[in-house]
């Protein structure tokens, strides 16, 4: 039972490690029973615990689901050169980027749980089990295509790493159309997800023919920074070859689409600023606020700065292949994301509210614990997946070769 056994060497690879790795899981099992903390006080009091309101229904639950779903999309960042352009540097690292997805995935799916009030009533809009109203139901499509692209994500790890385990290639034809397959859902789960935002008329802030292209633009600049980052910390910790050429490419990628992020939004802002129409008064929160409610201004400010000084940091070659500023870059490029499609979306969409309300929102404790928690299973689930997954993919196990071996001996003969 070859399954039994790759099922036992993975968790044997897991449970086993050095000091470091030990101290590494019990603090990110601290995160998760912070998380569990504020989520069980959330549960028992209601949202009244948290700084949510009906005039503000989404706060930071809903504006890092937003984020995180492009993170899971960037996994196309290195599928596309790695298994379409048969580029090699890329291509043995394309496993580790769809184990991000997953992590990501993941924490989208948790933020979205802590946001409904009543999330065991979730089932009413699940295909067969309740009555999802598809395809009308935005909510609905993207519950299908966000589990949807969870699972295919992991059958493409879970079948990749089983043949590296018994010492057999992969069959080409069956990983290759999950491979291809990735490509348009990775896309497909952000572009359903900037249409949750995009089909409410009411909210003319987010009522722009252009948000999908901009959440998949910012999709494609954070993620590939959150990877390298991430490569870099398991080359060092885990004594694998990820090579610089790699994790260049990836950075020049992400500089390429940064720069048409940024000019999607500002086709946006000179758009709304030159209109000088009633509704540019979020665009005119966001960025000098309204009344007394100047908090989000620095964010705004701050956000966009990040992305510019990043671009031009990047965008020169030199600066671009030195670790330390490339590791700056990915850090403004995350900030600046985040702040974009996470503070920067929700709030001014919801600033003023229908009736011309402003409201004031700060996340409470609860929502920051919860958050913390819901940080801390990302991260858990990245490292237990590559922990299994760094021996299998990127190292030669004695008693057998690896697929890329035998199908060279292959070709040879």
């Amino acid at each position: 039972m070859k399954i039994i056994q790759f099922s036992t060497f993975c968790f044997k690879e897991i449970i086993r490690g050095k000091k470091t790795y030990y101290a590494w899981m019990a603090f990110l099992s601290i995160l998760i029973f912070i998380g569990v903390a504020g989520y069980y006080q959330q549960a028992v009091h209601g949202h009244i615990v948290s700084n949510m309101s009906d005039a503000m229904p989404w706060g930071i639950f809903i504006g890092t689901y937003a984020f995180l779903v492009g993170v899971a999309a960037a996994a196309v960042a290195l599928a596309v050169p790695g298994y379409v352009y048969h580029w090699e540097p890329i291509k043995e690292i394309v496993i580790l980027g769809e184990i991000i997805a997953i992590s990501a995935v993941v924490m989208a799916l948790l933020n979205v749980t802590a946001d409904l009030g009543h999330p065991e009533r979730i089932w009413h809009a699940m295909p067969i089990l309740g009555k999802p109203n598809l395809p009308l139901s935005m909510i609905a499509v993207n519950i299908v295509v966000l589990n949807g692209y969870l699972v295919l994500n992991l059958v493409i790890v879970t079948y990749f790493l089983y043949c590296s385990f018994i010492g057999r290639p992969y069959n080409k034809k069956i990983f290759m159309a999950l491979m291809y397959t990735s490509i348009p859902g990775a896309i497909s789960i952000h572009a359903v997800t900037a249409f949750i935002f995009n089909v409410l008329p009411a909210r003319p802030y987010w009522h722009s023919a252009i948000l999908v292209p901009r959440f998949i633009s910012t999709a494609l600049c954070a993620g590939p920074a959150i990877m390298i980052l991430a490569f870099k910390v398991l080359r060092k910790v885990a004594d694998i070859d990820i090579k610089d050429k790699a994790l260049f490419k990836i950075a020049e990628i992400m500089v390429v689409v940064l720069f048409i992020n940024l000019l999607l939004f500002l086709a946006e802002i000179v758009t709304e600023f030159r209109s000088a129409t009633v509704h540019t008064i979020h665009i005119k929160f966001y960025f000098s606020g309204l009344g007394d409610e100047m908090k989000i201004v620095r964010w705004a400010w701050f956000g966009s700065a990040c992305n510019v000084l990043a671009f031009f940091m990047l965008l020169v070659p030199k600066i671009r292949k030195n670790h330390i500023t490339l590791n700056i870059g990915c850090l403004m490029v995350i900030a600046g994301v985040f702040i974009e499609k996470g503070i920067g979306l929700v709030l001014p969409g919801l600033t003023p509210g229908t009736l011309g309300e402003v409201y004031s929102y700060d996340p409470s404790i609860v929502e920051v614990m919860i958050s913390i928690g819901i940080v801390g299973v990302g991260a858990f689930v990245f490292t237990v997946f590559s922990k299994a997954a760094v021996p299998l993919a990127f190292q030669k196990r004695p008693d057998q070769k690896r697929p890329k071996e035998i199908e060279g001996q292959e070709q040879i003969q």
